[in-house]
C-alpha cells in the first residue's frame, strides 16, 4: 500500500474558535433526519456562522451576507455540529440554495467537526447556474456523533449574499449504485499503437465461441479483418473477454477504429508521434510541481501562479522551517523541489525513487542500443532554465536534488548528515487551495534512516550524472551521498512512524535493507570504490527474488539498484549474473502479460489492486524494457510497448490514465491547484499527468461510497474526492516519463 494519506477537510482548526452562535429556539427532528431545523421557519438555532458572516432569517429560508476579500472557502462557512453518523449507512444529503449574485460556488460538506476534520462527502455546486435545489447520496465510512453539516463560503473578491433552505440528511435511504460509462465494449489502447510494434485490444462480450473483427480506416474502410480469441473470464474484471491482434497492420494512419460484436472501438492512431509529445508532456509535468518558484504562464499557458511557499502571507514559506516539537533545535532552510502530489509535502523518500527514475531515463538514454538522449536534452521542456546547454530533464531533476540536500541535517547537531523524512503543513488543509494561499505552519519531522539512503542514492547517482555539465555540484552532491551514508550506517534502524500522518503522508517504512542496498549501488557505480562494491556483493538484497508483481516503488527500492547495476557501465564482479536476474524477472512479467486478458504485466495476488496501480504496471513494464535493453530480444521490447495500452484505455474501464491522452481521460485527479471540478477557475491536471489508478482498498469516503464490492480493474473513480483512486504523485508521473520514453525511442 501506498502509505500515505490525503484528506479532504472541512473547516480549519482556526475555524472552531471563531464561531458566532445564532439565536436559539426548540427545534424538532424526524426519525432519520440527522439535521435539526432544515427548514427555517421560526428560527436560524442551532446553526452556526464564522465571526465575518451575518446571517439570519428571510422568508423562512437562512440567508447569509459573505463578506468579499477572503482568500479560502472555509474563511466563511454556515454550519450545524454534533452530526449522528453510522458506519456503512447510506444518507441522502439535500438542500435549496440560491447566491446573489448569480454564479458564486458553495462548498457544501458532510464532515467532522473536530480534529483532523475529515470530509466525508463534498459537492461544489455553481448557485443559481446549476440549479437551485440539490441532492447526493454517499455511505458514511465512520460512526460519530460529532458530525458536521457545513457551507464554506469564502474565496470571493466580492461580498455576496447565500440563501438556503429545506436542508436535510437523512438516514437509512438505498444508495443509487454507482455504474461507471465504459463505453463501447471493444477496448483499445485511445493514442496509438507503433507500426512496427505490437497492436491487441479487448472485447467484451458474453460470447463464448470466436467472432470476426475488422479494421477500419478513417475513411471507414476495411483495411484488415480477423477473427478474436475468446479468454473467458477476466478475474480481474469480473467480464467475459476475447482477445484482438492486428499487429500485422503496419501502415501509419490516424483514426483508425476496430469493430466486433456490433461495436465500434473509440479512435486510435498508428505511428510515433503521440508518443514523441508524451515523452516530453510526462516530463513537463514538474515544473508545474514546482515549490518556490512563480510558475510562468508563458511557459504553462493556463497554469501560471505566484511562488508557493516562500515566506510571504500567508504562510511563514519553507525558507526557514523549525521541527516539530521536541525534534531540534534549528530551522532549515528547505525550499524548493517539487511538491509530492495534490497536496504541498515534501516528502524524501518519494522524492528520492522519482529523481531517480527521472535521472535513470536520461542515464536509460545515454546507454541502451535504442537511447535518444537528445530527445531530453536542452530546450525541449520548455522551463526557465532551457537554453543553459545543460539537458532540459537534469536541469528539472536538479530542483528536487537541490531541495533533497537542504534536508540533511547539518554538521554539529545530533544525527549530523542524516535526513530529516519529510516537511509539510502541521495540519492539513482543505481543497482547492493554491500554494501561496497555504496558511498552515510548515515542519520538519524527524530524521530517517531511509531518507537518509534515498539522499545517499541519489545524491551519488547525480554525481556521475552532471559531472560533465557542473563539476561543483556533482562534487557537493558526491559529499552529501557519502555523509548520508556514514550516518546511515551509524543509525540504521531510525524508521519512520506509521503514526505520523497528520498533515502529510506518514511514508513509514519498516524495512530499510533495500535501500541501504541501492545508495551503497549508487555510491559504487559513481565512484568504483572497493567498500561500496562489498557492500553490495554482501548484501543480500544483491541474490534476493526482486521482482514480485508489486517490483518496485517508494518503499521497495532494491530494484532500483539491481536495474542500474544491470545497464550502468562498471566493473563489479559477477555482472552478467545481475543482468540474468534481470532477464529472469522480465520473463515472470512477460509469462503474467500474455496470460492476462487485458495484456498487462501486473496481476496482484487476488486481484487486489495497490495504491497507485497504474505506475506499478509501468514499473514492471520498465523491467520488461531494460531486458529488450539488455538482450535486443524483440520479445520484452514487445512486452514493454504492449503495457502502455493498459494506461492508455485498453482497459475494463476504457479510459486513459493519462490527462489529454486518448478520447476518454481521467480529468479530475486529487489535487489542491488543479481543482477544476471544485473551481472553475482552476484547471484541470496538465496535459500528461497520470492517475493512481484502481485501489482495491478505496481508503477515501467517496471512493467507499461508490465502489463497495469493486472487482479489481473496477475500484477507481475519476474524482478529485478519491484520493485514494485518483491522486496524481511525482513518482507515479516518473514511471510514465520513463516508459513514454522508451516507446518514443522506438519509433
Amino acid at each position: 500500500m501506498k502509505r500515505r494519506r490525503t484528506a479532504l477537510l472541512s473547516l480549519t482548526a482556526l475555524l472552531a474558535t471563531a464561531l458566532t452562535a445564532l439565536p436559539a429556539a426548540p427545534a424538532g427532528a424526524e426519525e432519520a433526519e440527522q439535521v435539526r431545523n432544515g427548514t427555517f421557519d421560526t428560527t436560524t438555532d442551532p446553526w452556526w456562522t464564522t465571526s465575518n458572516v451575518t446571517a439570519g432569517l428571510s422568508d423562512g429560508r437562512l440567508c447569509a451576507d459573505v463578506p468579499g476579500g477572503t482568500t479560502n472557502r472555509w474563511d466563511a462557512a454556515v454550519g450545524q455540529n454534533d452530526i449522528t453518523l453510522v458506519k456503512g449507512e447510506t444518507y441522502r444529503f439535500s438542500f435549496s440554495a440560491t447566491g446573489t449574485p448569480a454564479g458564486h460556488v458553495v462548498r457544501a460538506i458532510v464532515g467532522l467537526s473536530v480534529s483532523p476534520y475529515d470530509t466525508y462527502h463534498e459537492v461544489t455546486p455553481q448557485l443559481s447556474v446549476s440549479g437551485d435545489t440539490y441532492s447526493y447520496t454517499f455511505t458514511s465510512p465512520v460512526d460519530t456523533a460529532q458530525g458536521q453539516v457545513g457551507f464554506q463560503l469564502g474565496g470571493s473578491a466580492d461580498a455576496w449574499r447565500f440563501c438556503m433552505d429545506d436542508v436535510s440528511l437523512l438516514g437509512g435511504v438505498a444508495p443509487e449504485p454507482y455504474e461507471p460509462d465504459t463505453g463501447p465494449r471493444v477496448r483499445v489502447n485511445q493514442v496509438g499503437y507503433l507500426p512496427a510494434g505490437p497492436k491487441n485490444a479487448t472485447l467484451v462480450t458474453d460470447a463464448t465461441a470466436k467472432l470476426p473483427w475488422q479494421l477500419k480506416n478513417a475513411a471507414g474502410t476495411v483495411v484488415a479483418r480477423g477473427t478474436t480469441l475468446p479468454r473467458g473470464v477476466d478475474a480481474s474484471s469480473g467480464q467475459n473477454v476475447h482477445s484482438i491482434d492486428f499487429g500485422a497492420f503496419r501502415t501509419k494512419g490516424a483514426g483508425f477504429t476496430l469493430v466486433a460484436d456490433g461495436e465500434t472501438s473509440r479512435p486510435f492512431d498508428i505511428g510515433t508521434s503521440a508518443y514523441e509529445r508524451l515523452r516530453l508532456d510526462a516530463a513537463k509535468y514538474y515544473y508545474t510541481q514546482r515549490s518556490g518558484l512563480a510558475i510562468r504562464d508563458d511557459l504553462r499557458p493556463g497554469y501560471g501562479r505566484p511562488a508557493g511557499h516562500v515566506g510571504v502571507a500567508p504562510n511563514k514559506g519553507d525558507t526557514s522551517v523549525p521541527c516539530q516539537p521536541g525534534v531540534c533545535d534549528y530551522t532549515l532552510d528547505v525550499s524548493g523541489g517539487w511538491y509530492d502530489a495534490g497536496d504541498h509535502g515534501k516528502y524524501v523518500v518519494n522524492g528520492g525513487i522519482s529523481a531517480w527514475e527521472l535521472l535513470s531515463t536520461y542515464e536509460r538514454a545515454r546507454h541502451a542500443r535504442t537511447g535518444q538522449a537528445d530527445k531530453l536534452g536542452d530546450g525541449t521542456l520548455a522551463i526557465p532554465e532551457s537554453g543553459n546547454k545543460v539537458p532540459d530533464i537534469l536541469d528539472e531533476a536538479r530542483w528536487e536534488l537541490e531541495f533533497l540536500l537542504k534536508m540533511q541535517v547539518p554538521d554539529g547537531k545530533p544525527l549530523a548528515g542524516m535526513a530529516h523524512h519529510k516537511m509539510h503543513d502541521e495540519q492539513w488543509t482543505g481543497l482547492p487551495l493554491m500554494p501561496h494561499d497555504d496558511p498552515q505552519k510548515r515542519e520538519l519531522h524527524p530524521p530517517s534512516t531511509a531518507a537518509t539512503l534515498n539522499l545517499a542514492a541519489t545524491a551519488a547517482q547525480a554525481a556521475r550524472l552532471y559531472r560533465s555539465y557542473d563539476k561543483p555540484f556533482a562534487a557537493t552532491a558526491l559529499a552529501a551521498a557519502r555523509k548520508a551514508w556514514a550516518a546511515a550506517l551509524a543509525h540504521p534502524d531510525r524508521l519512520a512512524s506509521e503514526s505520523d500522518g497528520v498533515g502529510g503522508g506518514a511514508y513509514a517504512d519498516s524495512d530499510v535493507t533495500d535501500d541501504f542496498y541501492w545508495a551503497a549501488a549508487e555510491l559504487y557505480l559513481s565512484t568504483g570504490e572497493k567498500r561500496f562494491e562489498e557492500y553490495v556483493l554482501k548484501s543480500p538484497v544483491h541474490t534476493a527474488d526482486l521482482f514480485k508483481p508489486i517490483g518496485f516503488d517508494w518503499a521497495r527500492t532494491g530494484v532500483a539498484g539491481r536495474l542500474d547495476l544491470a545497464t550502468v557501465p562498471s566493473r563489479l564482479p559477477g555482472r552478467d549474473a545481475v543482468r540474468q536476474s534481470v532477464v529472469k524477472g522480465a520473463d515472470r512479467y512477460l509469462a503474467t502479460l500474455k496470460a492476462h486478458p487485458y495484456g498487462m504485466p501486473y496481476a496482484p495476488d487476488g486481484n487486489t489492486y495497490d495504491w497507485g496501480s497504474s505506475h506499478q504496471v509501468l514499473n514492471n513494464a520498465v523491467v520488461l524494457a531494460t531486458a529488450y535493453d539488455i538482450t535486443g530480444a524483440s520479445k520484452y521490447r514487445d512486452g514493454a510497448l504492449q503495457s502502455m495500452d493498459y494506461i492508455l484505455g485498453r482497459n475494463a474501464l476504457n479510459i486513459s490514465y493519462v490527462t489529454g491522452y486518448g478520447e476518454v481521460s481521467a480529468q479530475n485527479q486529487h489535487s489542491r491547484w488543479y481543482a477544476r471540478q471544485l473551481d472553475p477557475a482552476q484547471p484541470n491536471p496538465p496535459k500528461g499527468t497520470l492517475a493512481g489508478g484502481p485501489n482495491s482498498s478505496i481508503q477515501d469516503p467517496y471512493a467507499q461510497s461508490k465502489l463497495q464490492g469493486c472487482v479489481g480493474q473496477f475500484c477507481y473513480i475519476d474524482d478529485i474526492q478519491s484520493w485514494s483512486t485518483n491522486e496524481h504523485t511525482i513518482n507515479w508521473n516518473a514511471a510514465l516519463t520513463r516508459m513514454a520514453s522508451f516507446v518514443a525511442d522506438q519509433g
